[in-house]
């Protein structure tokens, strides 16, 4: 057992800002005025839409990105006379393939210089009590998901941390192996049988954060706010179908699709970012006309509520939010309290012929959507009407991560060519008007 803190905070975040980019450089304010206090005891959820900044703050916490401003106060351990540690498992497993489960468990205790047979002992103990008795000398390609997200726990558990850190850790499986790993953990946390104090996860599954989680941080985008605290008081295990699971998912809901005074007259909506620094997440033209379909469909005659559809759809909370979020954008549709309703543009668009709906998906995303009205107007001004991606990539990149920058190409590559509002040409690595409006 621990010794106690006598109720200090683990971890205190105050006035925390994350700004991404060059200085004067169009920078992007990312994280603003976070304040977090982790108790012992206790699992608390970061949840919000991909891009509202939660991992960054996760990562802070963790010391592997360092915050514009703010800071981050670590509770002394009594028993060992220095801050209390935290230990990180990362949504991509992020295993070395080149070393066997015992190994990659190893890895940080070997940084740390402990005795090979220590190393040995804790290794082995962390790997049978996460449920991988008998796989030590295999290697990650041999492993599915989910045990390679095992191997990434007990590497995480090994060090003896005070504090577990987990983005995104179930996102990357499928859905019986996400459950199966959800149920043990809590079961293991629930048994007392992992030697930390609390759990702070990032998670975009609404659900999965009230069948975990004793609170949940809510958190808005544009820049990364809390803009709620939701406090479950159920006992674990928890039932899905209970009442009162239900009613904290449906307010929840309502929370992140709420917008602020400032958000009424945005032209980007609730997106991260402004202008054509606004992150694009990718979604085919094909799920967009999908949503709209079903939403003007006899079942819904054109709104519903979203937790509602998202069951009915099979959708999880960020996968619904994404393609809603974006037919908002396009003015295709409205998102509030926790609803979505199809605007008239979005009827028409379901009533047209498949011109039609070209034409008027066009329109809308050269109107709405400021990138590729950007794109489009530098076509226009071109003698060649040719503009260079790596161009257009690189100053995206200074208003956003590379991998949200390529992500956003991808997906206005993906619009334009399906509404013919301009075309790509991968190998060249150019826009052109081959195909215009």
């Amino acid at each position: 057992m621990h010794a106690t803190l006598n109720d200090r905070p683990l971890v205190e975040v105050k006035n925390l800002r994350h700004l991404y980019g060059k200085p004067g450089d169009g920078e992007l304010l990312v994280l603003d005025q976070v304040d977090l206090a982790l108790r012992e005891n206790e699992i608390v959820g970061l949840l919000g839409r991909s891009g509202s900044g939660k991992s960054t703050l996760l990562r802070s916490i963790a010391g592997i990105v360092e915050p514009t401003e703010g800071e981050i106060a670590f509770a002394t351990d009594p028993e060992r006379g220095r801050p209390v540690a935290v230990s990180m498992v990362f949504q991509s497993f992020a295993l070395f393939p080149w070393l066997t489960v015992q190994q990659n468990v190893e890895v940080g205790l070997e940084a740390r210089r402990t005795p090979a047979e220590t190393r040995r002992k804790r290794a082995l103990a962390a790997i049978d009590l996460i449920g991988l008795d008998g796989f030590e000398n295999a290697y990650p390609k041999e492993l599915s998901g989910g045990m390679r997200q095992r191997v990434g726990l007990a590497r995480a558990l090994v060090v003896e941390p005070d504090i577990l850190l987990m983005d995104e850790p179930f996102s990357a499986l499928d859905v019986l192996t996400a459950e199966t790993l959800r149920t043990d953990l809590i079961d293991l946390w629930c048994e007392g049988r992992m030697q930390i104090r609390s759990i702070l996860m990032v998670t975009h599954n609404i659900e999965e954060a009230v069948l975990m989680c004793d609170r949940i941080l809510v958190f808005s985008s544009n820049p990364g706010r809390i803009i709620g605290e939701v406090r479950v008081d159920l006992p674990q295990p928890r039932n899905r179908q209970d009442p009162r699971f239900r009613a904290l998912v449906d307010d929840i809901y309502a929370r992140m699709t709420q917008r602020g005074p400032d958000e009424t007259r945005r032209s980007d909506g609730v997106f991260p970012g402004v202008g054509i620094g606004m992150l694009l997440p990718r979604v085919s033209t094909n799920t967009l006309a999908g949503l709209m379909e079903a939403l003007a469909a006899e079942r819904f005659k054109g709104r519903a509520d979203l937790p509602e559809l998202a069951a009915i759809l099979h959708y999880d909370a960020d996968e619904l939010f994404r393609v809603a979020e974006i037919l908002q954008l396009m003015r295709f549709a409205e998102l509030e309290g926790g609803d979505i309703r199809l605007t008239v543009a979005a009827r028409r668009y379901v009533e047209a012929d498949t011109d039609a709906r070209k034409q008027l998906f066009a329109r809308h995303l050269l109107t709405y959507v400021p990138l590729a009205a950007y794109i489009r107007r530098e076509l226009d001004n071109d003698p060649d009407h040719e503009v260079s991606a790596r161009r257009i990539r690189e100053e995206l990149e200074a208003l956003m991560s590379p991998d949200y920058a390529e992500e956003t190409l991808k997906s206005l590559v993906n619009w334009a060519r399906y509404a013919e509002a301009f075309a790509y040409d991968e190998d060249a690595e150019l826009f052109t008007l081959e195909n215009p409006t």
